[in-house]
C-alpha cells in the first residue's frame, strides 16, 4: 500500500497489476469501511482476469488523510478524479462502488462521463435530497450511539475483534470530523441530469436489503441501467457472498455493459 499526495489530499492506495489494458477502480463505503473490503473479496478476481485494479481508502478512512472538515459528496468525487490524475490513468475506467462508494461512483460518472467506461454499484443509490437527509441522520445517530461506553464492548463480544476495530475507526471519524453535517450539504444534481446519463450502469442489491425496492426506480431513472438481486442477502452482500457478486461484476466489465438494455 502507498500513500500518495494528490491535488486534493493524501490517499492510501493499493494497485494490482497496473499492466492491465483496462482499469477497474474500487470505491468502498462510509464510516466502517475501507479498501480491505475489496482486497479480500473481488479485487484478486479482477486482477487475475488481467485488469489494472485500483483500490484506495477514501478521505477520512483507513490510512488516508483525515481532515477535520471537507466531507461533502463532491469532495469525495474530486478525490477520485485527483487520484486518477496522480496515477496518470487517462482512459475511461470501470467504477465499482459499494454502498456510499457507489454513490461516489455515480456522481463521478455524471460529472466525468468521458472518464467512465461503466459503473457497477452494490447496494447504492444516486445522490438526492432524500439521500443526503437520510445519510446525515444515520451518521449523526451512529455518532450518538457510539458515545455509549457499553457499545464497543458489546460489538466485540457479539461480532468479534475485527468488527470492533472497524467501529473504533468509525467512532473517531464521526466524532472528530464534520462528516454528518457535510454530507447533508452535498451538491445534489437535478433529476434531469440523471435521465441523460449516457454511461452503462449495473446495480446489484441484496434481495433482503432495505434498498432492494429502489431497483425499479433506478432502472427507470438511468437510461442505460440494469438491476440484479441476490437472494438470501441484505446490505452486506458484497462481503457476504463475493463468490456470487464477483462473477456478476467481472462479466459486466468483460463486455455485458456493451449489450443493449432491454
Amino acid at each position: 500500500m502507498t500513500l500518495l499526495e494528490t491535488a486534493t489530499g493524501r490517499l492510501n492506495v493499493e494497485r494490482l497489476d497496473k499492466r492491465g489494458a483496462e482499469t477497474v477502480v474500487l470505491v468502498h463505503g462510509i464510516a466502517t469501511d475501507n479498501l480491505t473490503s475489496y482486497y479480500f473479496t473481488v479485487a484478486p478476481e479482477f486482477a487475475a482476469a488481467g485488469y489494472d485494479v485500483v483500490m484506495y481508502d477514501q478521505r477520512g478512512h483507513g490510512r488516508s488523510e483525515r481532515p477535520r472538515s471537507g466531507y461533502r459528496l463532491e469532495q469525495f468525487t474530486d478525490d477520485l478524479a485527483a487520484l486518477l490524475d496522480r496515477l496518470e490513468v487517462t482512459g475511461p475506467v470501470h467504477l465499482v462502488g459499494n454502498s456510499f462508494g457507489g454513490t461516489v461512483a455515480l456522481d463521478f460518472a455524471l460529472h466525468h462521463p468521458g472518464r467512465t467506461a461503466s459503473v457497477l454499484v452494490v447496494e447504492s443509490e444516486p445522490p438526492t435530497a432524500a439521500w443526503a437527509r437520510k445519510m446525515s441522520g444515520l451518521l449523526a445517530g451512529s455518532a450518538h450511539k457510539l458515545r455509549d461506553e457499553a457499545t464497543l464492548p458489546w460489538i466485540e463480544r457479539t461480532y468479534g475483534r475485527h468488527e470492533a476495530r472497524l467501529v473504533r475507526w468509525a467512532c473517531r471519524l464521526l466524532h472528530d470530523t464534520t462528516l454528518a453535517e457535510d454530507i447533508a450539504a452535498s451538491r445534489i444534481p437535478a433529476e434531469e441530469r440523471w435521465r441523460s446519463l449516457d454511461v452503462p450502469v449495473l446495480a446489484v442489491y441484496g434481495a433482503d436489503s432495505d434498498l432492494a425496492p429502489m431497483a425499479p426506480w433506478l432502472a427507470g431513472l438511468l437510461p442505460r441501467c440494469r438491476t440484479l438481486e441476490v437472494t438470501g442477502h441484505g446490505h452486506s452482500v458484497l462481503v457476504g457472498t463475493p463468490e456470487t457478486v464477483g462473477p456478476l461484476l467481472l462479466d459486466w466489465v468483460r463486455g455485458a455493459h456493451r449489450e443493449p438494455v432491454s
